[in-house]
């Protein structure tokens, strides 16, 4: 029989995302390593500014080692960051980023939190970074991490006492943990939180210090060591036949789009960590020396400890259900601590151990991977009992809907049932919550203070399984997951998303009319259910020409999606706006894009953003025609220069010998190209030889750190970490009358006006003479830069090395960027 399962509640305190991909299922050794740490009661909080700051060899031996809690404070998601594995930046790109921290963590053991802080690209001194992201809200997410995660420790990846040495982000993440301190323990200090947590006071703050920060490793070796604490972190873990360090490197890894992969190592590795405040421990290899971590630490503990020690010393690796009534008897005396923190930790705790001793296995999986709001939904639910344990299914519930069952579970014998899940017709559709309101430069805006820190938003729908142990009730939990079977891959997970009713897209985000001539622009309309009809229209700036006015729609097929075109017509003159599609349904507006992110390393996401696209009329002239791009480490860089008319052909090292590259008037060298391609190196004299048969070649940036060539350039060509990160920064004209400033289009100071987040990154800072430097431009209180374009003749083409970040101009359609651009791609024609 099929009852109507009515959802409302969001779960606030959900677990690290293993919604979205295949249970876990423990083996022997994992319950037994479980048991251990479920008798420890300490943790550890680790503190940096961004994804990939974190040492995990530190956070996989405090979890699996010492078996503390262990958590990652991540000031920001990444968002400023480079994008090695597709085209994602800025706001996708800490959607990505974020569920790679969330995937590391289910490996090196840890846990994860955020602040609303944004990562606006890279900052060089604490001040500016502070004053962009809002201190005083930063400092608070810092303090509400602290009082909610209670860490015994706290361990910063970053030194506070180096401002400008660094990062300003990295420095500005352990001055706010050196601050957040010494006041969580205070009434004072953002009373407001104490509604949701309680005060709290960490024993002890430490640096995660190495030779690094002393600049090499024989100063590190003379240095005094007596305030600094040691550990090897090379602990080798037979139950899981990993070294720790292993296991750090395979945690490491999951940093993908920055390209992080990591080889596991074996053997002793040492840890060093500089106490900054409370007492230094006379161990200096225990860091939790003075704090009880037993169960005696709470008030009515000592009975639990007691039963769970023999738990511990009694377990049946060939048997784990054994434990079962001794884990049960525990479970009960927890319910009745007085310790909110620990009770609430440790229960979750322990009804996992439970659950993979008894072999359960509870599975509520839709029958579709996305619904929208007043739609329903079949479920197909999964309950068994792979062990002797003797384990009763009282009731299956969802809020308030409750379904008797009553049924004894019995050793391996499986029930499936089948339910209805009515989506409510007000439910929001899933999205990062912190992309739902617009935020600033420095700070995401997060109006639900109950999310504030969370790694992701909530899962909404979740049944609940009642069983019964003994005459003891345990509820487990599952959120609603969508499975389905692949040939290649087998059985799949995804989340199950709520999307809405009409999603609308533009697909360029930026579109360029180079002159006065209309463009047919498509839309494209997507139906979340069946039956979809409405209108569709565009808003559109003053002075620009749209027609039709609007369009009729309709969709059959749920999933399904319509193209449309609408003429646009520009102005005469240079002008700028913005398209954004309206689709109208019963009376309401859709106009957003939803945006699917999949990658085989992180969970399925779907990204419910503003459906909008620049409209730039631009005053340029180019010349040549045909242009191969080598596609570096992803960027939309080709899109860009195909809307502004040119022909633009993707070539990777294979395709490149004198035949092909005779057919272009230039190859552009995408960025990160010569960090990231093997086989570049072998095809660098060909491409030299393009340049002095008359061909121009341009290359975008590349890091010092990592070339694969020996020779950037035909002449003398040196990276540095030179940067100007200030996107306002005055730009100086170095060679006023070179061709590159006038010839086709003349480049003015208003070419400058519009960047955005940086003016460019790792210019070179040495160079041959036949180079001639076009720019300069320096941030505040630094020396001029004047390697941001260089610029030299070899033979009957022209060379060009540039760190000006026109892969983050070109996608925010800055016009002085796409003139600039053509005339590097026009020189010499």
């Amino acid at each position: 029989m099929q009852r109507v399962l009515l959802v409302v509640i969001i779960t606030l305190f959900s677990s690290l995302n293993i919604y979205s991909q295949a249970p876990k299922k423990p083996n022997a050794s994992e319950i037994y390593e479980s048991i251990k740490k479920l008798n420890f009661l300490g943790s550890v909080l680790y503190v940096a500014a961004h994804p990939d700051d974190e040492n995990t060899r530190l956070i996989s031996y405090m979890s699996n080692h010492v078996k503390a809690r262990t958590a990652y404070l991540s000031l920001t998601r990444g968002d400023g960051g480079q994008n090695l594995i597709g085209p994602e930046i800025r706001e996708l790109l800490g959607v990505i980023r974020t569920q790679e921290l969330l995937t590391a963590r289910q490996i090196d053991g840890g846990e994860q939190r955020f602040t609303r802080a944004n990562d606006f690209g890279y900052s060089k001194h604490p001040d500016e970074t502070l004053e962009i992201w809002n201190k005083e809200e930063v400092l608070s997410d810092v303090v509400l991490a602290i009082r909610q995660f209670q860490p015994d420790i706290i361990i910063n990846r970053f030194d506070h006492r180096s401002p400008g040495s660094t990062h300003g982000h990295h420095t500005s993440s352990a001055m706010l943990s050196v601050e957040a301190f010494d006041i969580t323990s205070k009434n004072t200090a953002y009373p407001n939180q104490l509604q949701q947590t309680g005060l709290w006071q960490p024993k002890r703050l430490f640096f995660n210090t190495s030779w690094w920060f002393y600049g090499s490793q024989e100063k590190f070796d003379k240095a005094d060591k007596s305030n600094l604490l040691e550990f090897d972190t090379g602990e080798f873990y037979v139950s899981s036949g990993l070294s720790n360090t292993e296991i750090a490197a395979l945690s490491r890894s999951q940093h993908k789009s920055q390209g992080f992969g990591n080889t596991g190592t074996r053997g002793s590795q040492m840890e060093y960590i500089e106490l900054i405040k409370g007492d230094i421990p006379k161990d200096k290899t225990n860091l939790f020396e003075g704090i009880d971590t037993t169960w005696n630490r709470v008030n009515g503990g000592k009975a639990i400890g007691n039963i769970l020690q023999q738990v511990e010393a009694n377990y049946n690796f060939t048997n784990p259900s054994a434990s079962i009534p001794e884990l049960v008897r525990a479970y009960q005396l927890i319910q009745n601590l007085e310790d909110l923190h620990w009770r609430n930790y440790k229960t979750k705790e322990i009804k996992n151990i439970i659950y993979a001793c008894a072999g359960l296995y509870l599975e509520a999986t839709s029958e579709t991977s996305q619904a929208t709001p007043s739609e329903t939904v079949k479920l197909n639910l999964e309950v068994i009992n792979r062990s002797s344990y003797p384990i009763k299914l009282e009731t299956i519930e969802c809020n308030k809907t409750s379904i008797s069952k009553q049924i004894a579970l019995t050793e391996n014998n499986g029930f499936e049932f089948q339910e209805i899940l009515e989506i409510p017709s007000n439910q929001k559709p899933t999205t990062p919550y912190w992309l739902t309101e617009k935020g600033t430069l420095g700070m995401y805006q997060v109006s639900n203070e109950a999310l504030i820190g969370k790694p992701e938003t909530p899962r909404v729908f979740e049944v609940s399984f009642k069983l019964l142990f003994n005459n003891t009730p345990i509820t487990f939990t599952k959120s609603v997951i969508y499975k389905t079977n692949d040939p290649v891959k087998g059985e799949v997970y995804k989340p199950f998303e709520i999307i809405p009713e009409a999603s609308v897209k533009i697909p360029e985000k930026v579109i360029i009319f180079e002159n006065n001539q209309a463009k047919d622009i498509s839309v494209i309309v997507r139906s979340g259910r069946d039956n979809l009809n409405g209108s569709l229209s565009l808003n559109y700036p003053e002075n620009w020409q749209v027609s039709p006015a609007k369009q009729d729609i309709q969709i059959t097929n749920k999933g399904e999606e319509k193209t449309v075109f609408f003429r646009v017509t520009p102005p005469e003159n240079q002008h700028e706006g913005h398209l954004i599609p309206v689709m109208t349904v019963n009376g309401k507006n859709y106009s957003k894009e939803l945006i699917e992110i999949e990658y085989e390393h992180i969970p399925y996401q779907t990204v419910l953003l503003p459906s909008e696209t620049k409209i730039v009329r631009l005053d340029i002239q180019k010349r040549g025609k045909n242009i191969g791009y080598i596609v570096g480490a992803g960027d939309v860089v080709p899109e860009s220069l195909k809307q502004i008319g040119y022909n633009v052909s993707l070539l990777k090292p294979e395709d490149i010998n004198p035949e092909t590259l005779s057919q272009f008037d230039a190859v552009v060298v995408g960025i990160r190209a010569y960090n990231t391609l093997e086989t570049i190196k072998f095809k660098q004299q060909q491409l030299f030889d393009f340049v002095f048969n008359g061909g121009n070649m341009i290359v975008q940036y590349n890091t010092s750190r990592g070339l694969k060539v020996n020779e950037l350039a035909p002449y003398k060509l040196e990276l540095s970490r030179d940067r100007v990160t200030d996107e306002f920064a005055k730009v100086k004209f170095l060679a006023p009358t070179h061709p590159i400033l006038n010839t086709p289009n003349k480049i003015t100071q208003e070419d400058f006006k519009g960047w955005t987040q940086e003016r460019g990154l790792y210019f070179p800072n040495s160079w041959g003479k036949e180079f001639t430097p076009i720019l300069s431009m320096h941030d505040k209180g630094e020396s001029a830069k004047k390697g941001s374009l260089l610029v030299a003749k070899y033979g009957e083409g022209y060379y060009m090395y540039t760190g000006l970040s026109f892969f983050r101009e070109f996608p925010e359609g800055v016009p002085g960027a796409y003139r600039l651009f053509a005339n590097m791609l026009s020189i010499g024609k």
